[in-house]
């Protein structure tokens, strides 16, 4: 039995940022992450785009407003001292259609209501000089969008955490979290780890972990994959930075865009499907248990029976290649079939509540000696070393006691 003083559960990008912030504001604290793959990064800190999002989207006054804001800032001055690269390479939302011209308006204005740095909206002819390949008819320009390996931040980090004096323990799957008044007991396959507190950071699996301690049921993950396509090196140059559609209101995800990569190829996509198990990258990939839990779940059916010709269509572009390509060219139209390569996917760990409705902002729950981080989908990479602060600080007196 291994005693600490906190325990955090999951070695992504938040759990690792959460670790390192415990250890800046608490030197020599016994802490432990327990992360139940081999490795870290292994999910959605290892599969996501890569994008440093600047803060359009969110609604003013969220704390996905305020920490993508903040966690930009920070980011990129963690990159900069540790000498991680990445690029301000810009993004663009264009508008293809008449319709969606107010609604770029709306994102302007939400987005300066935000505090978003040098946004600014440009007619056909900026566009035409920031991507000269784009069709639109007009845009929103956010230069202080970028791109950024975050599995590079989050190895940074666990040096960081190490060299604090952490543990990160890989292969430690959580069995079972048991509050006491005397501390908190931590169950995995290897042993158990006793605690005064526990964070949990568990992505696609937040809402199992916090059903451990009896937190509420709701909401429940959902896991949707999302595919890429890489563009063969030929047509990488069509586009120069980031360009995405206007999001369509009926959807909640932000619809097939072009992605620059720190690597320098570009992705496009992603589309969004409901997939088959909480780990199911590949079409194939089906787990019985996670299939029935969604299914069961009434606001599952809720979001289905709501959104099931848009879910139709994004499937019909997950088996069509064409399709997918066609949504592309609404951007790009010189984008041609053979320009598109191989395939990849991550999986999104999207919150759903009962009724339906997907959780839009990061969400907390709270006991005694357990903090369970329960929704921080996108932008939850930018935005984890400020929501690593706005955690520690929420537990702070918790930490601080005897």
């Amino acid at each position: 039995m291994l005693g600490a003083d906190v325990v955090v559960i999951g070695a992504g990008i938040l759990g690792l940022a959460v670790a390192r912030e415990i250890l800046l504001r608490h030197p020599g604290a016994v802490l432990s992450v327990l992360e139940k793959e081999d490795r870290i990064a292994a999910h959605q800190t290892g599969h996501n785009s890569g994008v440093v999002h600047s803060g359009i989207y969110y609604v003013p006054g969220s704390l996905k407003a305020r920490l993508c804001i903040e966690g930009n800032r920070l980011l990129y001055e963690y990159c900069d001292e540790r000498g991680i690269p990445y690029e301000r390479c810009g993004k663009v939302i264009v508008a293809t259609a008449e319709e969606e011209l107010l609604r770029l308006d709306e994102l302007h204005r939400q987005g300066l209501a935000n505090g978003v740095p040098r946004l600014e909206s440009i007619d056909p002819a900026g566009l035409k000089q920031l991507e000269p390949h784009v069709a639109g008819l007009g845009g929103l320009y956010s230069p202080e969008t970028g791109i950024v390996d975050f599995r590079l931040v989050a190895t940074a980090l666990a040096g960081e955490v190490t060299a604090l004096g952490g543990a990160i323990r890989t292969g430690e799957r959580v069995m079972g979290i048991i509050e006491r008044p005397s501390g908190t007991i931590v169950e995995t396959q290897r042993g158990k780890h006793t605690t005064r507190y526990v964070v949990t950071c568990g992505g696609l699996y937040s809402d199992r972990l916090a059903a451990m301690t009896g937190a509420p049921a709701s909401p429940k993950i959902v896991p949707f994959r999302g595919s890429y396509y890489v563009l063969r090196t030929q047509a990488s140059t069509l586009v120069n930075g980031l360009v995405y559609p206007v999001p369509n209101p009926a959807f909640p995800f932000l619809g097939v865009h072009f992605t620059k990569q720190i690597s320098g190829q570009m992705w496009v996509g992603p589309n969004a499907i409901l997939a088959l198990a909480r780990e199911g990258y590949r079409r194939r990939d089906v787990d019985i248990r996670d299939v029935r839990e969604t299914l069961g779940y009434r606001g599952f059916r809720a979001l289905a029976r709501r959104h099931w010709r848009v879910g139709l269509h994004e499937l019909h572009g997950e088996v069509s290649k064409r399709a997918f390509v066609h949504a592309l060219r609404r951007l790009v139209p010189a984008l041609r079939m053979d320009d598109v390569g191989a395939r990849r996917s991550g999986v999104r760990a999207q919150a759903l509540a009962e009724d339906g409705t997907l959780v839009d902002d990061f969400w907390l729950d709270r006991s005694e000696g357990v903090t369970h981080v329960r929704n921080a989908p996108s932008p939850g990479a930018t935005s984890s070393l400020a929501l690593a602060r706005s955690i520690v600080d929420a537990i702070e007196s918790d930490l601080a006691s005897p």
